[in-house]
């Protein structure tokens, strides 16, 4: 039996030939990808840049995709929780800019978790750039992706617009820039949504303030050292921000968690704000939340923002008669 005879060599560098290492590789296997979920859409990982366009994963890719996971690992419960609902889900995605995020969730979870079996349960993507609506519809109908539909409007339009129902179960906003967090937040108190998940982003509104009453504060309390440079005043104005966003939703019943969405080294804008509102709020809590509000605002002379972190006003005390 004649042997396969070896790769022929560059005779100048004795290494294979390109001739030889092309009909090598062209030998190989295509990728496996052990990251991937039986079920993904592969096209989908290409449009969001999570996969080449050669369908495979380099170092940079594959971290992005454990991102994803990680994100998903947070919301899946959730959906889980809303999807046993006989009436069917709502998750409302506010900033979805190309839906990164709505296309996610529903891939991993229609298509991967649940595949085969019926899932009663929509998500909306609402978006004010309107060339980026039409892409994510284009994009949806192309995949199949037949429970998504996104609409070009804005928070406040949104939770007066009649495409969008009553009440919604989940409400995400991921990297909302500045104030589209808050705007995100009140769509969710408008809408009793029982569960929100945010990842603000490039909160500017509170330390402009600071800024701009920090002599006057300088003289009122020793804290206000805390944004007396102006680096301090950007971290410190981001810091409290959140702060107050989270004192704003316990003071409407929710019970918030506050964690990394990733890893310090991936993303600097870091921050998830889980927020759960029970059947049965607990209303000492809620009213204590609603105190500590208002004293934080008056402590930070942050007075004129009572409106847009504005909670639900105290319970008055029963006493026994």
């Amino acid at each position: 039996m004649q042997k396969n005879s070896p790769p022929s060599t560059d005779k100048s560098t004795g290494k294979p030939s390109r001739k030889a290492l092309a009909a090598t590789h062209a030998a190989k296997p295509a990728q496996v990808i052990e990251e991937l979920r039986p079920g993904q859409s592969i096209e989908l990982l290409k449009e969001l840049h999570i996969l080449t366009r050669e369908g495979k994963l380099n170092q940079d890719t594959r971290r992005k995709l454990k991102q994803v996971y990680h994100l998903y690992q947070f919301i899946e419960p959730l959906l889980n929780e809303v999807s046993a609902s006989a009436q069917g889900f709502t998750l409302a995605d506010h900033g979805a800019g190309k839906s990164y995020l709505g296309f996610i969730l529903y891939d991993l979870f229609f298509n991967v978790a649940h595949a085969g079996e019926k899932v009663n349960g929509h998500i909306h993507g609402i978006e004010t750039r309107a060339e980026l609506v039409e892409k994510s519809r284009a994009l949806a109908a192309r995949l199949g992706f037949a429970n998504m539909s996104f609409l070009n409007l804005s928070v406040q339009e949104a939770t007066l617009s009649a495409a969008l129902p009553p009440t919604v179960d989940i409400v995400t906003a991921l990297h909302a820039c500045d104030t589209a967090t808050d705007d995100a937040i009140a769509f969710g108190l408008a809408k009793q949504a029982r569960h929100m998940v945010l990842v603000p982003c490039c909160q500017a509104e509170v330390a402009g303030i600071l800024k701009k009453s920090r002599a006057l504060n300088l003289n009122k309390t020793p804290l206000a050292e805390l944004w007396r440079h102006p680096l301090h005043t950007r971290e410190f104005g981001s810091q409290i921000t959140n702060v107050l966003r989270c004192l704003q939703l316990e003071a409407n019943g929710y019970q918030v968690t506050v964690t990394e969405l990733v890893g310090w080294e991936h993303s600097m804008k870091n921050e998830l704000i889980l927020a759960s509102r029970p059947a049965t709020p607990n209303a000492a809590k809620t009213r204590a939340a609603q105190t500590r509000l208002q004293q934080v605002l008056a402590e930070l002379g942050l007075g004129e923002l009572t409106e847009r972190f504005a909670a639900a006003a105290p319970e008055p005390e029963l006493h026994s008669s």
